[in-house]
């Protein structure tokens, strides 16, 4: 069992430190919303009042966080973990940044005697809470095996994918290939619904086929009752659609279907969609064919 400073306890973030508590980890969390610690403590765990407080004691942290400029200010803040992070430390970000800046906090934490994996994840907030999340790692093959039993508390699949930044090259495709798929299955549901299908006989047997997939299941109830509470934010996924296409344009990728749903996925947050689930990409469908409410 590791001692494990946990930074980040957002909607993901917040259920990932639940698990690790009730598996048997030692637990600390800190979050910019000291209420966000409340389930943590209920759990078993402890609030910190600063992240250098969180970190301190840990063989184990852990960052959760929206987007590269949380990582960094976290990690190398004058309270951040670099600075406090006791030497021999593995910094496990799991956070969805750009592969560049996971490389970055590998070399700069290396320089500290910390070991770092990036280890974003996939899964959204019910793979979180029911502990079956996707986590793809990028780092070296010590510190993957050394991280196991926290992998093993978070996730049903966990695989090394390369060395430092290869989990958030990963993962950015994981997040190209969902979004075309809610794409998709918005898409179907306005156009089955045009055509008077019932839809639950419709989608049942669609997700039975080729067709069927993790984005139909997980997504089906929102897209029939267009409950768009927030399990990934829009927010978050224009986010990581600009991961996917400055990443391709490095790399001399074209990628004209993934081009296309990230204008989408921005035109939504555009519209200040942004704290709506990714499933609201049926909103711009049904504005798009003029059977918007």
């Amino acid at each position: 069992m590791a001692t494990i400073g946990f930074i980040g306890l957002g909607i993901m973030g917040s259920p990932m430190a639940v698990n690790l508590a009730r598996a048997g980890h030692t637990v600390t969390g800190w979050n910019r919303s000291p209420e966000r610690t409340e389930a943590l403590v209920e759990a078993g765990g402890r609030a910190a009042g600063s992240i250098a407080e969180a970190v301190r004691d840990a063989d184990v942290v852990i960052t959760m966080l929206p987007a590269a400029p949380q990582v960094e200010a976290c990690a190398y803040g004058e309270d951040g973990i670099l600075a406090h992070a006791k030497k021999g430390a593995l910094l496990i970000d799991m956070s969805s940044i750009t592969p560049q800046a996971s490389v970055g906090l590998a070399r700069n934490a290396a320089e500290r005697g910390i070991r770092v994996l990036d280890a974003p994840v996939s899964g959204g907030e019910a793979g979180a809470v029911e502990a079956v999340l996707s986590i793809m790692v990028g780092g070296e093959a010590a510190d993957f095996e050394a991280a196991r039993p926290v992998f093993e508390a978070l996730g049903k699949t966990f695989v090394l994918c390369g060395p430092h930044g290869a989990g958030q090259t990963v993962k950015a495709a994981n997040q190209l290939i969902v979004a075309v798929n809610l794409q998709a299955c918005a898409e179907a549901i306005a156009f089955l619904e045009k055509a008077g299908i019932d839809l639950d006989a419709a989608l049942e047997v669609l997700n039975g086929g080729l067709a069927g997939s993790t984005v139909l299941t997980r997504k089906q109830q929102n897209f029939l009752h267009r409950d768009y509470r927030p399990g990934f934010k829009l927010a978050l996924h224009h986010k990581d659609m600009a991961v996917v296409t400055d990443t391709a344009r490095d790399l001399g990728v074209v990628l004209p279907a993934g081009s296309l749903a990230a204008q989408l996925i921005a035109s939504a947050v555009a519209r200040g969609e942004g704290e709506l689930d990714h499933s609201a990409l049926l909103r711009g469908v049904e504005l798009l064919s003029g059977t918007a409410e």
